[in-house]
């Protein structure tokens, strides 16, 4: 009874933090359409929910990776999952309050590190580089934290800075010839796309990540042995093995919406408007940008930051118009709090399991 009580109580965590992340995360979708008054508020948050739902829907291969591929099950319990989980939505609520665009998957991340290491009591718990055959295709391909997560993790804002760099520049040849009220036209048409795109990406990429973790508290849950008399209404709850069954897809997809919805307005405002001014072009360039890169990873089953896509993307954008451009000040805060992430809500996690295991909870 115990482990079924502790259980429902840690799916409730996910879903919790999955809501967090929806307000705090998927206002990067939605962010550079409300600066550049191509949707209001409200038209974007609903907007941004139901694509967000959409592209949770799409795909499982970074579910897979978070759930099994960074460390190991074999030392995972449902406290581990629960100290996770408090940690990363500990982290995203202070980053929220002070309207700091930080990762909720770099919190989640870190959060899993820490709670993994507190209840092993070691740090070989991480996978930090593994290789296996894909049984898709015959090949070896290399998982673990270093090629799924730390290489990204540096690759990904580069690429966001880049791309949104070069894209931005190749758009300036496009509407030289353009009157400006025509250029405003065009792009605040095509901005919807760049915004449908960017909500999908988002959604692709971070609503798998909480999915992955609710697969894996389900797998470590009945691995005990205690969910194996389950009454028939709660069999839905017995995974002997580790998966993404469509309830848990589900769950997650629409708490991650519903949380859009709700709508993050301090880190709309942060991305939208105190980084950078943007206009329909500068919007179109960022999220075509950001929502490219995270269609890319999620394909490759990497954990990517949505935050670090388009916050770098938009950064790109505006160094493309002139470097001072930028604001500096907003910049240095936004990059030690992504330096911060992971180890702050790692040390929460390891702290949390270790106060629990002193009560006896492990």
């Amino acid at each position: 009874m115990l482990t079924l009580t502790l259980l429902v109580v840690v799916l409730i965590m996910v879903l919790v933090f999955t809501f967090t992340n929806g307000f705090h995360d998927a206002a990067n979708a939605i962010a550079t359409a409300v600066a550049t008054r191509v949707l209001t508020p409200q038209q974007a948050v609903i907007w941004g929910a139901f694509w967000n739902l959409i592209g949770a829907l799409g795909g499982t291969a970074v579910a897979k990776t978070i759930g099994s591929g960074l460390v190991d099950t074999t030392f995972i319990t449902l406290v581990t999952v629960l100290c996770a989980m408090i940690a990363g939505t500990v982290w995203n609520i202070t980053t929220w309050y002070f309207g700091l665009p930080t990762s909720s998957s770099h919190s989640l991340l870190g959060g899993l590190f820490g709670a993994a290491v507190g209840s092993s009591g070691t740090w070989h718990v991480i996978k930090w580089s593994v290789a296996k055959v894909d049984p898709n295709t015959g090949h070896t391909v290399m998982d673990g934290v270093y090629p799924k997560v730390i290489l990204p993790m540096v690759s990904s804002p580069v690429a966001g800075f880049v791309g949104g760099f070069l894209i931005m520049a190749l758009l300036f040849l496009v509407i030289r010839p353009m009157r400006r009220a025509l250029a405003n036209m065009v792009f605040g048409k095509l901005q919807i796309l760049s915004c449908t795109y960017m909500a999908w990406s988002h959604g692709f990429a971070d609503g798998q990540k909480t999915m992955g973790i609710m697969a894996l508290a389900l797998f470590a849950a009945t691995k005990t042995g205690h969910l194996d008399h389950l009454p028939a209404w709660l069999q839905f709850l017995h995974a002997p093995k580790f998966e993404i069954v469509g309830w848990v897809k589900w769950s997650c997809a629409i708490a991650m919406a519903w949380g859009t919805y709700i709508g993050g307005w301090k880190i709309i405002k942060t991305l939208g408007h105190s980084l950078v001014r943007l206009k329909p072009v500068h919007g179109f360039a960022a999220e075509t940008t950001g929502a490219t890169i995270l269609l890319i990873t999620g394909k490759l089953g990497m954990p990517v930051s949505t935050t670090h896509s388009i916050t770098t993307a938009i950064m790109g954008v505006a160094c493309a118009k002139r470097f001072n451009a930028l604001d500096w000040v907003i910049t240095e805060r936004i990059i030690w709090a992504w330096v911060m992430t992971i180890p702050a809500s790692g040390i929460i996690a390891y702290l949390l399991v270790r106060a629990l295991g002193l009560a006896g909870l492990r």
